[in-house]
């Protein structure tokens, strides 16, 4: 199995969507830690397409500009 990872380069169209392989990645994180920010809300949403988890370059590349600030906030409902 290859451990390697690979993702976009940073000069790639800001249209990108990237898997969450490719978003762990970036974080240098585990898939499964990148799953556990979005249900906590402290990072983006991911777009689905159908059966398919993605998330926009764009967004993410922004998120990280802010210092990874959380995206939700508390007292939800």
């Amino acid at each position: 199995m290859n451990t390697t990872a690979t993702f976009p380069p940073a000069d790639a169209p800001a249209a990108a969507l990237l898997d969450v392989r490719a978003v762990a990645a970036l974080l240098g994180c585990s898939t499964r830690h990148v799953y556990r920010l979005v249900d906590a809300g402290h990072m983006p949403p991911p777009v689905r397409l159908g059966a398919l988890v993605r998330w926009r370059r764009q967004d993410i590349d922004a998120w990280l500009a802010t210092g990874c600030k959380p995206i939700r906030h508390a007292g939800r409902g």
